[in-house]
């Protein structure tokens, strides 16, 4: 199909009921048609993997058009120049969180966004490596625990970010991270507890956040 092929299909499934439930979880609207994820992932099954398409859908600015870009785009065509012009155009948690948990995690230039984006200054680009990150501790089956034990630098340094889709990213990736592995599950919580007795608002909150979810966990692997 092509992307205004596409885009009619979308329009098609549109629910202004959906769309407007948005606010409350505080997703914009106004580029939303209103369509529920499942729809979209079928749909996107159905296509198969179409790169060009992704590309086409990404640049109609729909949110439901960018949300399937990530589900029928390709890891293996992504270059970092894409990665990266995808990452500006992110304004909001959910196009950031699926592109990073369904696409930009599959490829193995995703390691090295990380550094930039956790220094970029918006809100949803600094997110955008957090959200990263946490999405290779899940789905980076490989990787030995050295490949993500420095990126608990980033997770500290970010923790002061008051920002409320920073900081709620920060607490995904450093429970995914303490979530691999028994040796990272310490270092995790040992990073979650100088945290939590911060002086920091921000700080704290993350700090308390992790503590109270590894502490629960047994990590055996």
């Amino acid at each position: 199909m092509s992307c205004a092929e596409v885009v009619s299909w979308l329009k098609r499934q549109a629910s202004p009921k959906i769309r407007d439930g948005m606010a409350r979880y505080g997703l914009p609207s106004d580029h939303a048609l209103g369509i529920a994820v499942g729809t979209l992932k079928a749909e996107a099954r159905r296509l198969g993997p179409d790169h060009a398409l992704a590309t086409a859908l990404w640049k109609t600015g729909i949110y439901e058009a960018r949300l399937m870009a990530s589900f029928v785009g390709e890891p293996a065509k992504l270059t970092v120049a894409q990665m990266n012009a995808w990452c500006r155009d992110f304004d909001n948690w959910g196009v950031c969180d699926t592109v990073c948990f369904a696409l930009f995690d599959r490829t193995p230039l995703a390691w090295g966004r990380l550094t930039p984006w956790s220094r970029a200054k918006g809100e949803f680009q600094k997110r955008g490596a957090f959200a990263l990150l946490a999405s290779l501790a899940l789905h980076d089956k490989t990787s030995p625990d050295a490949t993500f034990a420095p990126y608990l630098e980033h997770i500290e340094t970010a923790a002061s970010d008051d920002r409320n889709f920073v900081k709620k990213g920060v607490v995904w990736a450093l429970r995914g991270v303490g979530l691999r592995s028994a040796a990272l599950q310490k270092q995790a919580l040992g990073l979650a507890h100088r945290l939590k007795a911060s002086d920091v608002p921000s700080e704290r909150w993350v700090g308390r956040e992790v503590a109270r979810e590894l502490s629960k966990k047994v990590v055996k692997r």
